[in-house]
């Protein structure tokens, strides 16, 4: 005979999902020590494993709370063939261990993602057994989003084309039959790209007069902010501005003649640029009054005439403190022939005699015609020569310059005579 079989478990209690093992222990009498047993493991009447063996220990890989609680076991002699003997029933508890330690993570990581993108909420646990239950919860107020149970250490809930709506703060909670236990507030933000900006340059419109001040105001109406915004004009950077809080801005212009052309503005957010449409402006310049012309032309032919004058009497002072004579440099008219023989040793008066002399002024079919009068006096000394008075030959070219450049003024349309 033997004693009946004692069966142990171990862990004691066993944790659930963890091994377990069941060990069934027979205390051997002194007078049969050779004898040989078999053992069986059963539960609720059932046999477990693959049978009866000669090994007195069953090990389970894993244990559940689901598992049957009351174990038995059974030895059997096997020389003497004597009938088996059953251990008394153990009820052995599988001990849970609670959820601990859950977090919600995202996928973007940072909560940071694009409008129309996924998003992924991950509700996971640190420490925690059996079949786990996850909620997902929306807003303060805790509106459920979804709830999933299942075996494991995390969960996800995913949605699937992010709108703007989504912009909240979301947290989880998993329960494993002690409670549910809540993770800390995940706040998400939805980014959304730019839209193309619209340009416009204030009350002015697409029309402007020298010396207004412009203003060009750019502005995206959906994006994200901030929102940074470039102008440019023929594609050239006229400079930038930023909308911190979304919106639009603006960049002032005070209008030159340069400032004519094609205008456009570009808006970003870190998500993409957009461009503006292009925008021209028109700048007319004013043209000056007939008057103003006139008036210039005339100072400026004055000028040179004084310039002139000026340069003809040095010329002639020069001549004089030579003591030579110069020919003159402008074209002189022929002048007349004096008939010595009649005139000298003649202590008559002073002649007049009137020259007359086609000036080489020619404006389509208009000749100008200079008359001028000059006074010789006639010395009686012998061979002398008739010498024009060089006061003379400075009007006579003055005169011409002038002529000259009143035709040619009259000739731009500048003067009229």
């Amino acid at each position: 005979m033997f004693p009946y079989p004692v069966l142990e478990v171990s862990p004691s209690p066993p944790i659930e999902g963890y091994s377990m093992t069941l060990t069934c222990k027979i205390q051997l009498l002194a007078q049969r020590p050779d004898s040989q047993f078999r053992f069986c493991f059963f539960s609720d009447g059932k046999l477990l494993g693959s049978g009866c063996s000669s090994s007195p220990k069953l090990q389970f890989p894993a244990i559940w709370r689901k598992n049957p609680k009351v174990y038995q076991c059974m030895a059997e002699e096997t020389i003497y063939k004597k009938r088996g003997k059953w251990s008394l029933p153990i009820k052995i508890p599988v001990q849970r261990i609670p959820v601990s330690d859950v977090s919600l993570e995202t996928r973007p990581i940072g909560g940071w993602v694009m409008e129309g993108n996924k998003l992924v909420l991950i509700c996971s646990v640190v420490n925690a057994t059996g079949n786990i239950t996850y909620l997902w919860y929306r807003g303060a107020l805790g509106s459920n989003l979804e709830t999933k149970t299942q075996h494991s250490l995390s969960a996800e809930f995913e949605i699937t084309e992010v709108k703007r709506r989504d912009a909240e703060q979301y947290y989880c909670a998993a329960d494993n039959g002690y409670g549910p236990v809540l993770s800390e507030l995940v706040s998400i933000t939805v980014r959304v790209p730019v839209s193309r900006p619209v340009l416009t340059s204030g009350d002015s419109g697409i029309q402007a007069v020298l010396g207004d001040l412009v203003e060009l105001h750019c502005e995206a109406l959906r994006g994200s902010p901030p929102i940074f915004y470039q102008f440019y004009h023929e594609n050239v950077i006229l400079g930038n501005s930023s909308a911190p809080s979304g919106g639009g801005a603006s960049f002032n212009l005070s209008v030159t003649a340069e400032h004519s052309g094609n205008y456009y503005c570009e808006a970003n957010n870190g998500q993409g640029a957009q461009r503006s449409e292009v925008v021209t402006l028109n700048i007319p310049v004013p043209i000056e009054s007939g008057s103003n012309l006139t008036s210039g032309i005339n100072a400026w032919l004055l000028g040179c005439l004084g310039l002139i004058t000026m340069a003809l009497i040095f010329c002639y002072w020069i001549k004089r403190k030579i003591g030579r004579r110069s020919d003159d440099p402008l074209r002189s008219p022929p002048m007349p022939v004096l008939q010595e023989s009649s005139y000298l040793n003649s202590p008559g008066p002073e002649q007049i005699q009137s020259v007359y002399e086609n000036v080489n002024v020619v404006r389509g079919d208009e000749i100008y015609s200079l008359v001028y009068h000059i006074q010789q006096e006639l010395e009686p000394a012998a061979g002398a020569k008739a010498l024009r008075p060089l006061p003379q030959q400075i009007l006579r070219a003055l005169i011409l310059l002038a002529i000259a450049f009143l035709s040619g003024a009259k000739a731009q349309g500048g003067l009229h005579l």
